[in-house]
């Protein structure tokens, strides 16, 4: 698999459809040296990021980032090529500014058709480090979407006319079977989210998205079970693992 990483305005002329443009020539240029050698099992899928000129360091979940994936992906679809983008931002913690361009982030993927999202969850501080926190947030947003893109369904059942039939006027449906049989399931059940009001959140004990977020993962590792292995490829694993460290060495490269 090949990964074309480009940046807007690093690497091109300030502007996003110069930079877009180039990724077009650099995709072009990719697929016919590829084929010229033959080599079989090579995918090359695209994807566009951008960089801050003021300062130099990488920018992500930028609207100029969202539209470039976005255009990045039908210039992929054009060539028949397979899309690959991320779901990134530059935030140095798990904060609302992460929230905000993971979710650029996100939309430039699903609008853009990507076929696979890089560094789906978890990315952070630009893709220098991983957060656990920011992994959960990113699953819930994940989740989220995934739920938004499923086409809604209308039939009987969904339409719920007999149980409207069965509700005067003035009354409500929260004891009617309908209700009943579909509560549990009828809506997305988040991850993260609280939708306690403000005074018993308060006396649940005020935690945001972030502390809520630290205590879902700490229960995951707590519940974790580690899968059965074969003892002969577990050893075998071992042995390449060691086997590789003496070779690569401690040394800085």
């Amino acid at each position: 698999m090949w990964d074309v990483h480009e940046r807007l305005g690093g690497r091109h002329a300030e502007s996003a459809v110069r930079a877009i443009e180039d990724r077009g020539a650099d995709m072009l240029g990719i697929v016919l040296r590829t084929v010229q050698n033959a080599v079989r099992g090579i995918r090359m899928l695209p994807q566009r990021e951008g960089q801050d000129m003021r300062s130099g360091a990488p920018a992500f979940g930028t609207p100029e980032n969202a539209k470039a994936n976005i255009a990045s992906g039908q210039l992929a679809r054009r060539y028949r090529l397979p899309y690959r983008t991320s779901n990134a931002s530059s935030s140095n913690a798990a904060d609302a500014q992460g929230a905000y361009e993971t979710e650029m982030s996100l939309w430039g993927a699903i609008l853009g058709h990507g076929n696979l999202i890089y560094h789906a969850a978890g990315w952070q501080e630009g893709g220098l480090t991983a957060s656990f926190e920011k992994l959960v947030l990113n699953v819930e947003m994940l989740q989220m979407m995934i739920e938004f893109l499923k086409p809604i369904e209308v039939n009987e059942q969904e339409l719920g006319f007999d149980a409207i039939k069965g509700v005067p006027t003035g009354g409500h449906f929260f004891g009617e079977p309908h209700t009943m049989e579909r509560y549990e399931h009828a809506f997305y059940r988040p991850l993260v989210s609280n939708w306690q009001n403000y005074e018993n959140w308060q006396l649940a004990g005020g935690k945001d998205a972030t502390q809520r977020a630290t205590d879902i993962w700490k229960q995951a590792l707590k519940e974790y079970q580690e899968p059965a292995m074969d003892p002969g490829i577990r050893e075998a694993l071992d042995a390449y693992v060691a086997k590789r460290r003496e070779q690569i060495g401690s040394e800085e490269p």
